[in-house]
């Protein structure tokens, strides 16, 4: 896994190749059919024009927000984490989730020679730009509905490939990009791990078996670095047969950990980020496969459970399963089965909201365990179209789920049908 999100398109023609035809010279001022297309120059120039589109309906018996712990309605002063990354833009405490959305479309522009000098560059629009952008580039405004999610120059020697400027992360196994994923809703994994960084990252290819990967970066999500320190990036991807491959990447640094608390006072502050994530995959037949990724994550100096402003490390670990059928060349199914264990309640963001339920304080973490079960057809009824349909149940340890009553439930339901085409 050198780089996980990558569309690659090689091609020998040259731009003299493209321009050179029988025709005669004369006769190219009087034929407007002559000059190049576009495609045929950047194919000619070893460059790869390449997008999708991706749009679906969602709903859920729940408003699509977390509640509270302590007495099951909504954060103080309003404010609630989404349950799910990306598809539950807009969510309100006052009825459940239903909604049409226009989650992405993106550009590929990419050059990535295995000799000398290229470039990647991704931009993202829709609904979901909000979400993945980094701070520096809109991180943290709704409204951005524009996002340079990639954009990087590389150089390739030999075995050795050297990329500077703004790239996808290499933990998990899921990706932004939708066509790369087997099922419409993302892990909770995906959604409370890094997306991008900013930095440089070098791959080495010992062999056909073994990739290793260094890198520093700004941090998670950062174009412009918010603590003054840098990240380390370590990858190892391990391929021993083409029945089973490995990928295991570690992040290590300083990261913000501040949180509010009672919805207005700051608690926590900068403090030492550890990630491990580890993918497996096994390869049963040509049409079965399944997919283990497992991390576990620490965040130093946080707000975590106790007495109103208790400052600690807080931790987290999860692990999601994957099962993937090929029934036929137009069917597929998938199925994904996580488990997020929420120590110290500082991923999800689960907080008390009373001082008089002990032992829930007001603003104060709630530790959770989140469960959920997703099934996802996948039809092509022509080429480049796939359609999804998909059904997926969540369940917590606490009463997480907000409903329109302003009570909490411990699970929610969600069905959406989902359509991308990629060009």
């Amino acid at each position: 896994m050198i780089q996980k999100d990558r569309f690659l398109r090689k091609c020998s023609r040259t731009i003299i190749a493209v321009c050179a035809s029988s025709i005669p010279l004369g006769a190219l001022a009087d034929d407007k059919t002559a000059a190049p297309a576009l495609s045929d120059v950047l194919d000619a120039s070893g460059v790869s024009l390449t997008g999708y589109f991706d749009a679906a309906y969602n709903s859920m018996n729940s408003t699509g927000l977390f509640t509270s712990a302590a007495s099951g309605t909504s954060y103080p002063g309003g404010v609630a984490q989404n349950t799910h990354i990306f598809d539950t833009p807009g969510a309100t405490s006052t009825h459940d989730f239903n909604s049409f959305n226009l989650q992405q479309f993106a550009v590929i522009l990419a050059k990535q020679p295995r000799e000398g000098f290229g470039g990647y560059l991704n931009l993202t629009t829709g609904q979901d730009a909000a979400t993945i952008a980094s701070t520096g580039l809109g991180g943290g405004n709704n409204n951005h509905m524009f996002d340079m999610t990639q954009a990087y120059a590389s150089y390739a020697t030999g075995s050795l490939t050297v990329i500077g400027g703004k790239f996808a992360t290499l933990a998990g196994a899921e990706l932004i990009t939708s066509p790369s994923n087997k099922n419409y809703t993302h892990s909770w994994m995906f959604g409370w791990g890094p997306y991008t960084h900013t930095g440089l990252r070098a791959t080495y290819a010992a062999s056909d078996k073994v990739t290793l990967i260094a890198g520093v970066n700004n941090g998670w999500d950062q174009v412009n670095s918010t603590t003054s320190s840098k990240t380390a990036e370590l990858g190892l991807d391990i391929t021993p047969s083409s029945l089973f491959s490995l990928a295991t990447t570690y992040y290590q640094g300083k990261e913000n950990a501040q949180i509010l608390q009672n919805g207005t006072t700051p608690v926590g502050g900068v403090g030492n980020r550890k990630y491990l994530d580890m993918v497996g995959t096994l390869n049963a037949t040509e049409k079965l496969n399944f997919v283990f990724d497992y991390a576990n994550g620490s965040q130093g100096n946080a707000a975590i459970p106790g007495a109103a402003g208790s400052v600690g490390t807080a931790k987290w670990d999860s692990l999601a399963l994957y099962a993937n059928y090929q029934i036929s060349d137009t069917w597929r199914f998938s199925y994904r089965n996580e488990s997020f264990n929420d120590r110290d309640g500082y991923r999800s963001n689960l907080t008390g909201n009373s001082l008089l339920d002990i032992p829930y304080i007001l603003g104060t973490p709630v530790a959770q365990r989140l469960k959920s079960n997703t099934f996802t057809v996948g039809y092509i009824p022509i080429k480049n179209v796939e359609l999804r349909g998909e059904i997926r149940f969540d369940k917590s340890s606490q009463n997480a789920f907000l409903q329109p009553d302003g009570t909490g439930r411990s699970t929610q339901n969600t069905y959406a049908m989902d359509a991308v085409y990629q060009f």
